[in-house]
């Protein structure tokens, strides 16, 4: 996993035949350990997050500048998740300022949609459907930096930082619907 300024010489190594990959410091671990999960699920929710940004109608332009920056900063998480313990730091890391963004963007995308009374399906636009997907990916991906956590302690900030995410993304959603005209629909529970 590069860690920002490398060069992917090739896209196939060979090194992985056998089940282990590669960390940012040379350690091998195996493809299924939790750290490697934990940033898999953080590409994993990146790829989605393209194709929100792919799908966003152009009048939801601050929307598409908020999943590039999100976008970013899920490279940021993976390449510190790309250091195992004992390895030198990545240059970047999740920061309290990147944790403080979120909790800014949370209110103003909150703020851009009438207050919830209940629980709301997962869908309405396609752009809201879209974050909705996203949402739940940031959800697992944070239960994986927990599992990550319980035998590898991580920064709090990382751990908090993950949070926040998908909470934006409800937000981002519910904001979307909003501006698009579409109404939130309640579930009903006496089917």
């Amino acid at each position: 996993m590069a860690t920002g300024g490398e060069n992917i010489p090739r896209l196939y190594t060979r090194t992985g035949d056998r089940g282990t990959t590669g960390l940012a410091h040379g350690a091998r671990v195996d493809k299924d350990s939790a750290r490697i999960r934990a940033y898999g699920t953080l590409d994993e929710l990146g790829a989605h997050l393209g194709l929100v940004e792919a799908g966003l109608p152009s009048s939801l332009g601050e929307l598409r500048a908020l999943v590039r920056r999100l976008e970013h900063e899920l490279f940021i998480a993976q390449s510190e998740l790309a250091v195992g313990p004992g390895g030198r730091p990545p240059a970047h890391r999740i920061e309290a300022r990147h944790v403080q963004g979120l909790e800014g963007e949370i209110d103003r995308w909150e703020a851009a949609h009438p207050p919830l009374t209940t629980f709301v399906l997962a869908g309405g636009s396609p752009t809201a459907a879209a974050f909705h997907v996203a949402r739940t990916v940031a959800r697992r991906a944070e239960r994986e930096l927990w599992a990550l956590h319980r035998t590898e302690p991580q920064r709090p900030e990382l751990l908090e930082w993950a949070n926040r995410l998908s909470d934006l993304l409800f937000a981002a959603a519910l904001a979307a619907n909003h501006a698009l005209g579409v109404a939130e629909v309640p579930p009903d529970y006496s089917v």
